[in-house]
């Protein structure tokens, strides 16, 4: 009788215990590959537990010309969807679609967000804020393509989008959680728009006048056009571009006419041009901003450390 008892009171164990583990959230279910830092904070902060990201490019990539090398590529095996940016921003993207299409689905987050025109030379700078939408799924989505501004991101109106976007292909991946994804998703919506009141209430210490962005590529019309601010980028949309001596020169007039207050270089990277910018212009070069994303953890510590830098340098004292 005392070992019917003792056996009893092992299968009660047993089942409490196999009770316990079905509680417990279950294993990652979507594996999925970003092309972008900002895109893996993206898809971690809706996908949650119920998600694996691999992130290929990491705090030191480019996402302009990043190609995965083979052995990268054999950390996504398995991986049900690729995050990239789209908008024309990877110009490996056509290679990647070739390897993988046909395992995963390759989702470009920005293909039907508000695009704005880049700078297709250093003839025509951004004055006015005079950009035009289009829309960039209209585009073949194979081309790189200079006329459009891929750095979307700088929106964070476009970001809010965006969560959308990712909400929506994990539903579609794993439908099972739909809750939780559009939970997850609905929270950071929320902090996106207090993230968006914060910044106007600090871009609000900036005198109108004062409210000119020279910075090192032209990588922030999205967030000049959504705080009024102009645009003074030295190089395009890309860092590679360089200007001419020609059109140096007429940079750097166009700096001293329109009495810019600093100079931003960037912290994934710092022309020499820039030397000889504030050498030949007085200007003072201010800290550094985060264009690309690829030195932080997440997408708000990227947009608070490049509103207080703009802040600090261009509020009068």
């Amino acid at each position: 009788m005392g070992k019917v008892c003792e056996i009893s009171r092992a299968m009660k164990t047993w089942l409490l215990s196999l009770h316990v583990l079905l509680a417990l959230p279950l294993a990652a279910q979507v594996k999925t590959v970003t092309l972008h830092p900002l895109l893996t904070d993206l898809v971690k902060r809706v996908g949650g537990d119920q998600v694996t990201v691999v992130d290929l490019i990491g705090k030191t990539g480019d996402p302009h010309h990043f190609e995965p090398s083979s052995d990268q590529l054999k950390q996504t095996k398995g991986a049900a969807l690729y995050f990239v940016s789209g908008m024309g921003l990877e110009s490996y993207l056509s290679s990647l679609k070739s390897i993988v299409a046909h395992e995963a689905k390759i989702i470009e987050v920005g293909a039907t967000l508000p695009s704005i025109e880049g700078s297709c030379d250093h003839c025509e700078h951004n004055h006015g804020n005079e950009h035009k939408e289009h829309e960039v799924a209209e585009k073949n989505e194979d081309a790189h393509h200079h006329d459009i501004d891929p750095h979307w991101w700088h929106s964070i109106e476009n970001f809010r989008r965006a969560v959308n976007v990712v909400a929506a292909e994990l539903i579609r991946a794993d439908p099972a959680n739909k809750d939780l994804f559009e939970k997850n998703a609905a929270a950071y919506r929320a902090e996106l728009e207090e993230l968006d009141r914060w910044t106007r209430k600090e871009i609000a210490k900036i005198p109108k006048a004062s409210r000119q962005l020279a910075t090192a590529h032209d990588a922030f019309g999205y967030f000049c056009k959504d705080y009024g601010f102009t645009a003074f980028p030295v190089q395009g949309v890309n860092r590679e571009q360089v200007p001419s001596t020609a059109e140096l020169g007429e940079l750097i007039n166009d700096l001293k006419e329109h009495q810019v207050g600093a100079i931003f270089p960037e912290k994934e990277s710092n022309p020499k041009i820039l030397s000889t910018i504030t050498k030949d212009t007085g200007i003072k070069l201010a800290s550094p901003l985060i264009a690309d994303g690829t030195t932080v953890d997440t997408y708000g510590e990227m947009v608070k450390h490049n509103v207080n830098a703009i802040v600090e340098a261009l509020v009068a004292k």
